[in-house]
């Protein structure tokens, strides 16, 4: 359950960096980079929730697939997720270019949640 465990800190992650931005870096950051970073942290907590799940469902009876969407949720934060962040804190524009390769990861990690779901049934 190491996957869970992981899955489940960066859903807690999330919540440190959602209360950072909202707090921290309101008076640092201009509206849209504030904005991008609220983006990067809700959308880290909604896959990390998505991903504590689907380790969860791998563990009792969903699978491989289950277990391979927590792992392509958990990459799509650190893509998606990592380079909002970097770029709402005036990192180097080519990180824009990682963005939609976590989005992927999103979309992939859920088509496989689906498919741990339809294997069963």
């Amino acid at each position: 359950m190491r996957l869970g465990t992981l899955s489940a800190l960066v859903a807690g992650v999330a919540v440190a960096a959602g209360a950072f931005g909202a707090h921290a870096l309101k008076t640092q950051l201009d509206i849209a980079s504030l904005a991008n970073f609220e983006t990067a942290a809700r959308y880290q907590l909604i896959h990390g929730l998505a991903a504590t799940f689907a380790a969860d469902r791998a563990g009792r009876e969903g699978g491989a697939s289950a277990g391979r969407a927590a792992l392509a949720f958990l990459w799509g934060a650190l893509l998606f997720s990592g380079s909002l962040y970097v770029l709402a804190l005036g990192g180097p524009r080519w990180m824009g270019a990682v963005t939609p390769l976590g989005g992927l990861g999103f979309m992939t990690g859920w088509v496989l949640l689906a498919a741990s779901f339809a294997r069963r049934a």
